[in-house]
């Protein structure tokens, strides 16, 4: 199996014998884990964003050349 990854997604494939009736419980069970990585990879890409941009605006303040010339100069 392929491991390669196109542009930072991810691509499941699943394969198996169909069961009749479904295993339900093992059906939720996955599709609760699946929810759960998502979550945690929104999460994940929501705290850098805010890294990010608390790192620009850090940035933005200590720059010298972005502070205004208030005539306090002596």
């Amino acid at each position: 199996m392929s491991r390669t990854f196109h542009h930072g997604e991810r691509r499941i494939r699943v394969r198996a014998i169909r069961k009749d009736p479904p295993d339900l419980r093992r059906l939720a069970r996955a599709l609760i884990e699946l929810a759960e990585l998502q979550a945690e990879a929104e999460a994940e890409a929501e705290y850098e964003r805010k890294i990010r941009k608390s790192a620009a605006s850090h940035d933005h303040e200590t720059d010298p050349t972005t502070k205004a010339d208030h005539g306090d100069a002596a």
